[in-house]
This record gives structure tokens, C-alpha cells and sequence, in this order.
């Protein structure tokens, strides 16, 4: 009977204090690198589209409902991390508990949620960028033939990644202060400007959608149940916050540093937790005021903060808004970035990518073949490739990841009860179930076309896996020298 490729947990603990990445970070950076990439488009654009395209003010419901979901699944990620910490996060988890089909599909997962995250980013920098100080169009910005400006600020903070963990937190960490402060000036000054009229009724009523919209932009659970396409009410509310899920997508980014903190079995769980709790209580805040300031049906999509501002004269704020929206999604690509190098680190080290990329700089410390791969890739995507709706995509990964940290809480507790756990999941497994159901019920509210392209990109991954990874992998029965004649 064949061995099931299955890591021992033991192994992966002794494997992490080898020291091949550099243990620089405490408590206080994972939370700045935490806010650092879950602030990002969210805050300054996807609220405003969400309330105008499905939701209304019940907008901040949708925040604080992926909140709770996120929340659910950062206690579960806090359990594995602090008992596990490792480069390679929900990977190492699922190949530890749920065996290694299982491991590269989360794995396959990450690299496609923090790729084409990174992607999208940069190029949404380029835009602001320009308009803060009035670049040509033809390099910066959505209608560029060629996106210059993202590939410029990939380049730039791929050295960042290259040079050290320790230079990339202290640069998160700096643009982490600009943009809260930013967020926080919104609040006290957007609260002058709140109308409660605006406000009213929080939740609009249900109605038909737009003629025009097709069944494959239709939630999967409304296609499924053959129900009318609508928007507002509750329904609408759901669909906004599986969308919305997207701007609290990163915090799980934290887990890959395991093997980087000086004490991860007590900062893992500060540094997850605590950066989910300041970006949920922004985000909440946030959608309050740009709803309460004008009514959600003028709000502009393409810069809807800055915009509202404008309408009631306060143009200055515009600028500052500007100003935090480049500081914010520069930190989301650092993290971003550093993220990639960990997870292709630890795939390169099992064998399912090429082993050159599981080394690390023997002076730097740093996953750089990896962390120099995935930036060309970022940097190729960006330059080219319009990419205006691939929130979903970013979505649709992480909540395929979180449903697989959620299941092997209980799997692991299960095989290792003996493991030390400086933090525990309470009322487990009801939890971890609850955190996996509500992760899927978010996915099905994702519109079918973003469910055909997950589907293909897991076909194609399944390609490589089968084709490569598995005949490389370091449970691959060693292959015998062929006899020459």
C-alpha cells in the first residue's frame, strides 16, 4: 500500500529553526505589515462601488459581515501559525493534515490571489500616482499601452523584498502611518458632513437588476436556484460582502513568516488578530461616512472618497486622500511581494517547484529566486493587461485557502493532541466548521464567471502538479539511474 504524502509535523518544526530565513520581526511589526497589505483598494474604492452597485448603505453591514467571517478564520489561522510557524502557511497546514494533492492546490491558490493582487495594485498606483502629480497618461494609469508605472514600483520593492524582511517591515511600517493617519482625518472630518437622510433606509429595497447583465455575472447561489438576478435588500447586502472580502484578504499573509519572527508562538497570533481587528473598525468607519455624506446613488465609482469630499467643498481632503491611496497600495505590493517569496519558498523546498527556488540568499536571508520570479510575472501582467475586475479572483482564492486552514484545525487536533498550542481555537470543531461553511457561502455568492475562471486556473495547476510536482515532490520514489547500453 502506498505511503500517503503526508508531512510530519515534527519535521516542519525542526525544518523552521534551520535558519535559512532570518528570524528579524516582532509583535508590532507583523501588525504593521498586516495593516500594511489588508488597507488597500478596499478603503478607498471598493466601499464606494459596493454601496452603489449592490448594497446601499448597508454597505458597512457587508463590512462588518466579512469581518466576521475573516475574524472566524484568523482565529483558526492564529492556532496553526503559533503551533506551525512556517514559510509556507495554509500550504504547510493542508500538507500536514490533509495530504499533498491538497497542499499544492492551496498553494497553487496563494500564488494566483497574491500575484494577481500585486498585478492589480499597481497598476491602480499607477493611476493615482499620476493623477496626484499629473502624469502622462500614455505610461501611467488604465489606458496606458504600457504601464510603465507598475513596472517601476514592482522593480523598486522587489529590491526592497531581495535586501531583507527587516527593510521591507521598516518601509511597511513607515507607509502604514501615513495611510492610517489619512483614514483617521477621513473619519473626523467626513463625520461633519454626515446626513442621515443618507442613511435612509440603510438596507434599499430588493430590486431587478440592470437589463443587459447576464447569467454568467449572476451570483452562483442565485444561478443555482434560479432565481432573479437583483440588487439591494438583503441579497444585495451578501453579494457586497463576498466582494468586499476582498479588502480584508491579506492578514493570512502574516502566516508565511513563521519561520521570520523572533517569538511567532506569541506575535503570530498579535500580529493576525490584532491587524484584523484596526483594518475591520477602519473599513466599518469608513463606509459610514462616504454613505452618510452623499446619497449612495451619486457616489462616483472611480474615486468615490476623494469625490465626496469634493461635493461637499472640501477639496483639500481630496488630495490627501491621493496621497494615502499611493502610500497604502505601496505597502500592499511589499507585502505582497514578500508573501509570494515565502509560499514558491516552501513549495521549491518540497519539491513541487523547481528546488532552486526553496534556497534562500545566504547573505540576505531572503527567498530571492522566488521573490525575483514571481515580481517578473506581477511585472509582466501589470504592463499589459487591463485588470479592472479580478477582485473576485483575489477573493475566490482566499476563501478556498481559509475553508482548508479551517478544516485542518480539528484534523490536527485530532492526529497531534499532544502538540503545544499557545493558542486555541475556542469551542472547537464548532468554530472551525462554522468559519469553513461561512467562507463557502461567500464563495457562492461570487458571480459565475469568476467561478469558470478558479475552475480553470485549479485545471491548470492540477496539469502542473501531475506533470511535474509530483514526480519531484520529496515523497517521489527515488528514480532508478537508466542502464546504458
Amino acid at each position: 500500500m502506498a505511503e500517503r504524502r503526508t508531512l510530519n509535523v515534527d519535521e516542519v518544526l525542526e525544518r523552521q529553526e534551520s535558519g535559512d530565513l532570518k528570524r528579524r520581526l516582532r509583535g508590532r511589526d507583523l501588525v504593521g505589515m498586516g495593516v500594511g497589505i489588508i488597507i488597500g483598494t478596499g478603503i478607498f474604492t471598493l466601499a464606494g462601488v459596493e454601496a452603489k452597485t449592490h448594497a446601499g448603505p448597508a454597505v458597512t453591514l457587508s463590512f462588518v459581515l466579512g469581518a466576521v467571517v475573516a475574524g472566524l478564520a484568523a482565529l483558526c489561522y492564529a492556532e496553526l501559525a503559533s503551533s506551525i510557524p512556517t514559510a509556507g502557511s495554509a500550504y504547510t497546514y493542508a500538507f500536514a493534515t490533509l495530504g499533498e494533492v491538497f497542499a499544492w492546490i492551496i498553494g497553487w491558490d496563494l500564488l494566483l490571489e497574491f500575484a494577481l493582487g500585486a498585478a492589480v495594485v499597481s497598476r491602480g498606483w499607477s493611476g493615482y500616482l499620476a493623477t496626484l502629480l499629473g502624469l502622462s497618461p500614455e505610461w501611467f494609469g488604465e489606458d496606458a499601452t504600457v504601464n510603465i508605472g507598475a513596472v517601476l514600483i514592482i522593480a523598486v520593492l522587489t529590491v526592497v523584498a531581495v535586501l531583507g524582511i527587516k527593510e521591507s517591515a521598516w518601509l511597511t511600517n513607515l507607509l502604514v502611518c501615513v495611510k492610517v493617519a489619512v483614514c483617521v482625518l477621513v473619519l473626523a472630518v467626513g463625520l461633519f458632513f454626515v446626513r442621515s437622510a443618507n442613511l435612509t433606509p440603510f438596507i434599499p429595497p430588493a430590486k431587478a437588476a440592470e437589463a443587459g447583465s447576464t447569467v454568467l455575472e449572476q451570483p452562483v447561489v442565485q444561478a443555482a436556484l434560479g432565481l432573479e438576478q437583483s440588487v439591494y435588500g438583503i441579497a444585495g447586502m451578501i453579494t457586497a460582502a463576498a466582494v468586499v472580502f476582498f479588502a480584508y484578504t491579506g492578514f493570512e499573509a502574516l502566516a508565511n513568516l513563521g519561520e521570520e519572527t523572533l517569538n511567532p508562538r506569541k506575535d503570530l497570533r498579535v500580529g493576525i488578530l490584532g491587524a484584523l481587528g484596526v483594518c475591520a473598525l477602519l473599513y466599518i468607519g469608513v463606509s459610514i461616512v462616504l454613505t452618510g455624506m452623499i446619497p449612495f446613488t451619486d457616489i462616483d465609482t472611480g474615486a468615490p472618497l476623494a469625490d465626496a469630499f469634493d461635493r461637499v467643498g472640501q477639496h483639500w481632503v481630496g488630495a490627501l486622500i491621493s496621497l494615502g491611496a499611493v502610500t497604502g497600495l505601496t505597502s500592499v505590493m511589499m507585502v505582497e511581494l514578500v508573501t509570494i517569496g515565502r509560499i514558491g519558498f516552501a513549495m521549491g523546498r518540497d519539491g513541487l517547484l523547481p528546488k532552486a527556488l526553496g534556497t534562500a540568499h545566504p547573505r540576505w536571508g531572503t527567498p530571492h529566486r522566488m521573490t525575483v520570479g514571481g515580481a517578473v510575472l506581477i511585472a509582466v501582467l501589470a504592463a499589459f493587461i487591463p485588470i479592472s475586475e479580478l477582485a473576485d479572483m483575489v477573493s475566490i482564492g482566499a476563501l478556498s485557502a481559509m475553508i482548508i486552514v479551517a478544516v485542518a484545525v480539528p484534523v490536527l487536533r485530532r492526529r497531534r493532541p499532544d502538540l503545544d498550542r499557545p493558542f486555541r481555537v475556542p469551542f472547537s470543531p464548532v468554530v472551525p466548521v462554522v468559519a469553513a461553511l461561512a467562507c463557502l457561502y461567500l464563495m457562492v455568492n461570487l458571480n459565475v464567471l469568476t467561478w469558470i475562471r478558479f475552475a480553470v486556473w485549479l485545471v491548470i495547476g492540477l496539469v502542473i502538479y501531475f506533470a511535474y510536482g509530483r514526480r519531484h515532490s520529496r515523497f517521489a520514489p527515488p528514480v532508478s539511474p537508466s542502464k546504458t547500453d
